[in-house]
């Protein structure tokens, strides 16, 4: 096996890692909860912004503003999910 060729090699799957992670970090997505809470994350699943509706807060209910964010938020992961599983596919880099 020839070890530069190798090295090459890893140090090019090392810049497509890179392009990778970047490009995530920069692509946001949006969950959604009944069209009252919505979540923004970026490409890594890091939160950037929370919207409420004010027809969502009831103070005798916190219960269910509670509900929605947390399925806003998980809307908002998979959806970050499947974009990260989208710019790896085929690369068989693990862990991105």
């Amino acid at each position: 096996m020839d070890m530069k060729k190798l090295m090459k090699q890893m140090q090019q799957a090392q810049v497509a890692a890179n392009r990778i992670q970047e490009n995530l970090a920069a692509q946001t997505v949006e969950g959604s909860a009944s069209g009252l809470v919505t979540v923004t994350m970026n490409g890594h699943g890091k939160v950037q912004g929370l919207k409420i509706k004010p027809e969502a807060v009831d103070a005798s209910d916190v219960e269910a503003l509670e509900d929605l964010i947390l399925v806003a938020l998980q809307d908002a992961g998979a959806k970050a999910d499947a974009l990260q599983q989208e710019a790896t596919r085929g690369l068989g880099i693990p862990g991105f």
